[in-house]
């Protein structure tokens, strides 16, 4: 049985990144608000409230989860564009989850925000060149990270919670 942390496995891609990796992971990242729209969608509240593993998130939460994360890896990128190998500040994704926008927002509002935030970080990925795409921010936990590796990265975690949507509907047969 598949781990339902990780429906689609860990994000893994060791050495280089070739140009159709990137042109597959931004085709991912473009992509993504539609099918989280589709993936959403005719879901009632108490479904939307429905945890996608026991002691995980609710498909409420995972939605909202999504565009708070992809902004910071937004900013991220923009740091690692101006800055030289700049130290990024972590945040505690579990915490924001439970805060009232998280629970109180309808899902439509952060679908929105995803689209409009994907529209302009595939605009930017698409034309960033080799030597950009090798820029660098330092995190925390994972040390130095290039920008290559982080289009995927994201590329990787958009679809990661897509498929918690996607499995739960198919689990409880919605």
């Amino acid at each position: 049985m598949t781990d339902p942390r990780y429906p689609i496995g860990r994000f893994a891609h060791p050495g280089e990144v070739s140009d159709d990796d990137l042109a597959l992971w931004s085709g991912q990242i473009e992509a993504l608000p539609a099918e989280m729209r589709r993936a959403v969608d005719g879901l009632t509240d108490e479904q939307l409230d429905t945890r996608y593993r026991p002691e995980g998130w609710t498909i409420r939460q995972v939605v909202h989860h999504v565009p708070d994360s992809h902004l910071n890896a937004y900013v991220r990128f923009k740091w690692a564009l101006t800055e030289d190998e700049p130290q990024i500040k972590t945040y505690e994704e579990a915490r924001w989850a439970e805060l009232a926008d998280s629970r109180l927002t309808p899902v439509a509002t952060s679908l929105d925000l995803l689209a409009s935030l994907h529209e302009r970080w595939a605009i930017l990925i698409r034309a960033l060149d080799r030597d950009q795409l090798a820029r660098r921010f330092a995190h925390p936990e994972w040390g130095k990270v290039d920008l290559a590796h982080t289009v995927g990265m994201y590329a990787w975690h958009g679809r990661h919670h897509l498929a918690h949507v996607t499995t739960t509907r198919e689990r409880e047969g919605w």
